[in-house]
């Protein structure tokens, strides 16, 4: 008898995971290595974010909340909501998770039935397809281009639709390419999904990550009323805040699906840290200057990567207008991604991600939420490996 589910059987282990620690574990040797593959901020949560946390502990807060957050909180997202993506929703109608990853699993734990097709635009963040395999269903990949920005079309999105298409996955400011979708590309894409009556997964969670003032990070429920019914969206506090480790994400999905996202965090697990969620709130209702002087130190560091990167032989970028990440096409280099970013480990010790991780085996992706020196020397023997390739 086989002991393990034929969906977890299936599973491919994640290569930015993979990435992450075999660096790690070369510095661990005393090797010095030049990570560009990190996909969290470089700075320390705000002080203030930590002190709120600190006073719960000892004011006592270490029990149960309700299983989708401390009321408090989730008034906290829906003024956020509100506040910064004009968007209306009530307290039953969020979930705050252990992260953003449990938030999106989730959704798609209540929506999709087995044999359903989700479609995912390449490259895409590398656990999508395995959270719909692990729901049962049918990951439905569909490959854009650096000539299309990195951008899914709705002619595309039309054409990969079959009966069985139940929801299209969308993420903007995007990772791995730093892609921002305007008002308008959402719009069109919304009105097939609503056409068509199929659901969107919108993945906002590098929203304040979003550089160019003439294209702002624009939620896709808040488009029409008709969207807003169809979108499930996700976000979270990592990446803004500087939190990855705190893990808080939350959802905000129309009221007959989150119920049902409710129940499986009832049966699942039970609640996010409770005085994590005290630190949630003072990130929401506290200065916010935190995020001004991120994007700000980001976008100098993204205007430095990427005039390096265009003068460098071999390589083809497009410009990324939102997240921390470059996804470089490496096609003239004529090296596959994995080998490619073995390469540069091994031999220049600079740490990347292979863009075989994300649906696209003839790139490379990667981050600049590390200094300058680090990106100034790792970017020098990129070039130099470009050079001799």
């Amino acid at each position: 008898m086989e002991l393990i589910s034929d969906c977890v059987a299936a599973l491919q282990p994640s290569l930015t995971l993979a990435v992450t620690n075999k660096a790690k574990e070369m510095k661990a040797r005393g090797e010095q290595v030049f990570g560009l593959a990190g996909g969290e901020p470089d700075k320390d949560t705000p002080d203030n974010i930590k002190q709120a946390a600190i006073k719960a502990l000892t004011e006592g807060q270490t029990k149960y909340t309700p299983s989708v957050g401390l009321p408090a909180l989730r008034q906290a997202i829906c003024d956020k909501l509100k506040r910064d993506n004009n968007l209306d929703y009530n307290i039953n109608q969020i979930c705050v998770t252990s992260g953003a990853k449990p938030a999106e699993y989730e959704a798609l734990r209540a929506t999709i039935s087995p044999g359903d097709e989700v479609i995912i635009p390449a490259p895409y963040w590398v656990s999508y397809p395995s959270m719909v395999e692990l729901c049962g269903g049918v990951p439905v990949i569909v490959p854009t281009t650096p000539e299309s920005g990195w951008k899914i079309t709705p002619e595309q999105f039309e054409d990969a639709m079959t009966p069985r298409t139940k929801m299209i996955i969308l993420t903007t400011p995007h990772n791995p390419t730093g892609t921002v979708y305007t008002e308008a590309e959402l719009r069109a894409l919304g009105e097939v999904a609503v056409a068509e009556d199929i659901l969107i997964m919108a993945d906002e969670i590098y929203e304040y990550l979003s550089y160019d003032e003439s294209m702002p990070h624009v939620s896709m429920a808040s488009l029409s009323p008709e969207i807003y019914n169809l979108t499930i969206t996700i976000n979270g506090f990592s990446k803004g805040y500087a939190m990855t480790g705190w893990r808080l994400g939350y959802s905000a999905a129309p009221e007959h699906i989150a119920k049902y996202i409710k129940l499986i965090q009832d049966h699942t697990a039970s609640n996010t840290t409770t005085f994590a969620q005290f630190g949630a709130i003072e990130a929401l209702t506290g200065d916010q200057s935190f995020i001004t002087d991120l994007k700000e130190e980001y976008d100098f560091r993204r205007q430095y990567v990427y005039q390096r990167l265009c003068a460098m032989p071999k390589l083809k970028v497009v410009e990324p207008k939102g997240a921390f990440y470059f996804f470089i096409d490496t096609t003239e280099l004529g090296i596959p991604s994995l080998e490619l970013c073995d390469q540069l480990l091994e031999r220049y010790k600079v740490a990347a991600v292979p863009g075989i991780a994300f649906g696209y085996d003839n790139g490379i992706r990667i981050s600049y939420c590390t200094s300058l020196d680090v990106l100034k020397e790792g970017l020098d023997r990129l070039e130099d490996f470009c050079k001799k390739h």
